[in-house]
């Protein structure tokens, strides 16, 4: 309220209670398993494959992992988290993956900032300043393209003294992405300059092997479905593994290239469904037709309550591996299916299947199985999505069920995009409504709520998100003294009511065809 103290004109401007809701990012995918570099304290965001590859060491012939993530870009990801899972605690050493590191003149030992033999390939050359020998210059070099190292990162006006703005140890910390140091002893004079040989020395250039990290260890390969993976992938800590995806703001999408294990899967699963995620399920790669159609499968593990937040795809996709000079290699479904995810969103919106004509895989040669109309027809009514090849259209998803999309369960979030739709509308909400908190609970705050929800809602009816012709059909937003009683505004609490008609797939369509022929008009 203004305050008034002489005769004249005031002008207040007065708050007209919107707040516009924007609705959150639908396809952001996170990736766990194993990679033979990159940090593994963190989920590292990439936005491309070459980020990936840069961060993390791009395609390894001992995993899979790197194809999937490349996959998934290929057919239309575009942010993507990173989990890297490595060995560690192993009563048998070199089981353990470990940095490399060395140290210079028994004054600075560097180490790499995350585990794996990638470390191996660098070298430390250090040079102290002509003018001032308390000062040095640390360039991190890679000796694995060329024995003369070629710099990857420069460190200008370096000091040993912790006081000194630029000490290495903090410079190093806040600003590579390679390695770390650690002052040995309390040396507070830079270490000596690296010795290179000069001509007519016949290696001359070459950095010395004393300069060079050693000591890095990829430790053992971490593969779907193996106990030392499995621990690896949700400690029994609930630190670590999984479990580094808390520390990030939003994922949409969960991948666990290869994995298979029911038990596993159903933990993802629940994982999944407490932070508003969706997990893409991979079958096994030795998994058959056969096996699927049995009554036990899908394993009943993995179509309990929370298998609204899952969906499960067979076979495994077959597609050129450019590590075997493109041949062709069967991969977990996963990376592409996520892929396909993100491009349906960005062009269609996330109330569309994921699935039809328009669904075909890129980077693909064909599939693991191939699968004919009365096998889909035994598969689909089980809940699991077929990966089919369709002449004209080539390899597509033909499958839009989530794993409690069973007919016999009749759930309502049978489908897909509806289980996905919703999703998007909780996190939305969730997001754009915490100005609520605090307020004033009467009826002016409720006015304000039913204004901003409502305008959110009509816009995504108008984009074609409900079903429905008018917006009375499409939605509603409910928030009143009927859903807020004076009990809840006395325990503090406001009721929300938000309702929507999903769109649901058309499965199954059908063409009634008839004669006329001998029809006599009157």
């Amino acid at each position: 309220m203004i305050q008034v103290s002489y005769p004249g004109v005031y002008i207040e401007e007065i708050p007209s209670g919107v707040r516009t809701i924007t609705g959150v990012a639908t396809s952001i995918s996170a990736f766990v398993g194993w990679a033979p570099k990159g940090p593994t304290d963190r989920a590292e965001l990439v936005l491309s494959w070459s980020d990936f590859d840069r961060k993390f060491g791009g395609l390894d012939a001992r995993s899979q992992f790197g194809h999937s993530v490349s996959q998934f870009f290929a057919n239309g990801g575009q942010r993507a988290y990173i989990v890297r899972l490595v060995t560690g605690g192993s009563d048998t050493p070199a089981d353990n993956a470990s940095p490399g590191a060395v140290t210079l003149d028994g004054k600075l030992t560097v180490t790499a900032q995350n585990p794996g033999a990638w470390a191996n390939g660098y070298a430390i050359v250090t040079k102290r300043r002509a003018d001032d020998a308390t000062r040095f210059q640390l360039k991190v070099v890679n000796v694995s393209q060329d024995p003369k190292g070629v710099p990857a990162e420069i460190f200008e006006n370096l000091s040993m003294l912790a006081t000194d703005p630029r000490y290495v140890v903090n410079v190093l910390k806040n600003e590579s992405s390679l390695v770390g140091a650690a002052v040995v002893g309390g040396a507070t004079d830079p270490p000596a300059d690296t010795a290179i040989p000069v001509p007519p020395d016949p290696h001359a250039g070459e950095i010395p092997a004393s300069a060079k990290l050693v000591g890095g260890n990829d430790g053992k390969v971490l593969n779907p479905n193996d106990p030392a993976f499995e621990a690896a992938l949700q400690p029994v800590s609930g630190n670590g593994g999984v479990y580094l995806l808390d520390r990030i703001d939003l994922f949409n999408l969960l991948c666990v290239p290869g994995e298979s294990n029911a038990t596993k899967l159903s933990d993802l699963q629940q994982f999944c469904r407490a932070r508003r995620a969706f997990l893409i399920a991979d079958c096994a790669a030795d998994v058959s037709f056969d096996t699927l159609a049995t009554p036990t499968q899908p394993d009943p593990g993995i179509t309990g309550d929370n298998a609204i937040n899952a969906a499960f795809y067979f076979p495994w996709v077959t597609a050129p591996d450019p590590l075997q000079q493109n041949r062709p290699t069967d991969f977990p479904p996963c990376g592409f299916v996520a892929g396909l995810y993100a491009r349906t969103d960005s062009t269609r919106g996330v109330w569309k299947a994921p699935a039809g004509t328009e669904a075909s895989l890129t980077g693909v040669i064909g599939v693991k199985t191939l699968l004919t109309n009365d096998e889909n027809g035994v598969l689909n009514p089980k809940a699991v999505n077929c990966i089919r090849n369709f002449p004209t259209y080539g390899t597509i998803i033909w499958g839009a069920r989530t794993l409690q999309g069973n007919d016999e369960r009749g759930s309502e979030w049978k489908y897909v995009p509806v289980r996905r739709t919703a999703l998007f509308l909780e996190e939305s909400l969730f997001r754009a409504l915490k100005w609520v908190v605090f307020e004033p609970n009467d009826e002016p705050l409720w006015a304000q709520i039913r204004l901003n929800v409502g305008a959110f809602m009509h816009d995504l009816f108008r984009q074609g998100a409900f079903q429905g012709k008018t917006p009375q059909e499409a939605y509603f937003v409910k928030c009143d003294k009927e859903t807020t009683t004076q009990n809840d505004i006395n325990l503090g609490i406001v009721n929300i009511v938000v309702g929507f008609a999903p769109l649901k797939p058309a499965e199954f369509v059908i063409i009634q065809i008839q004669q006329i022929a001998g029809q006599i008009q009157t």
